[in-house]
């Protein structure tokens, strides 16, 4: 396994497996709406190593290790830090745009960065199969369009914890630096790039309408 994905994963384990024990240190590193918004920025980024349990610490390391090395053998180790970083904080930021007026939201995981990893997968190999739930084999990009479509679903009725908005942000931040770092994909995969666009118009049209 590569060293900076294995850094990458002992880092969320560490830091994770602290706050599993440690409120005071989870409470002080995770994404707290007000404290971001009063100069905290730095939880943007301490929030996206702390997880709830050790299933939702599992399965985005799972995820992370497994769409990786696409990644890393396409672009390169320095243009995979970029996008897991900067797909982090694409989730931080949009989570702040949509919930900036909600003082008291809380976040915390490594999904932003972790959706950022897989669509920019997705994007260097569409012809990729996914299991769904491990076991059902469907398309990458069917995947893709699916998956922020429900995010869209679960950002507007808030009837759960799940982060979708991270996710979907990080989702965008993985799709954008792909592309910037990647141009040619614009080309070589233009069906795919138009098709996962939409979901990301569908939820910037229904936050202008007021729908989210």
């Amino acid at each position: 396994m590569n060293s900076i994905l294995i850094a990458i994963i002992l880092a969320n384990v560490l830091m994770s497996y602290k706050g599993f024990n440690d409120v005071q240190f989870f409470r002080k590193h995770e994404f707290h709406m007000g404290s971001v918004l009063s100069g905290e920025k730095i939880r943007i980024i301490s929030s996206a190593f702390l997880h709830a349990d050790i299933g939702h610490l599992v399965f985005n390391m799972l995820t992370l290790y497994f769409f990786a090395p696409v990644v890393m053998g396409y672009l390169g180790d320095v243009s995979f830090i970029l996008i897991y970083f900067g797909s982090l904080i694409f989730g931080g930021l949009l989570t702040i745009y949509f919930h900036r007026k909600e003082y008291g939201y809380r976040a915390i995981g490594a999904s932003g960065a972790v959706t950022g990893i897989l669509y920019s997968a997705i994007l260097l190999r569409p012809d990729m199969m996914l299991g769904l739930f491990f076991v059902i084999p469907i398309p990458a990009y069917i995947f893709g369009i699916v998956y922020l479509l429900y995010s869209i679903y679960g950002m507007r009725a808030k009837n759960d914890n799940i982060g979708h908005t991270a996710h979907f942000g990080g989702a965008i931040g993985g799709y954008i630096l792909t592309l910037v770092i990647q141009p040619q994909l614009l080309f070589d995969h233009m069906m795919m790039v138009v098709l996962l666009t939409i979901p990301i118009i569908v939820l910037f049209a229904m936050a202008k309408m007021g729908k989210l």
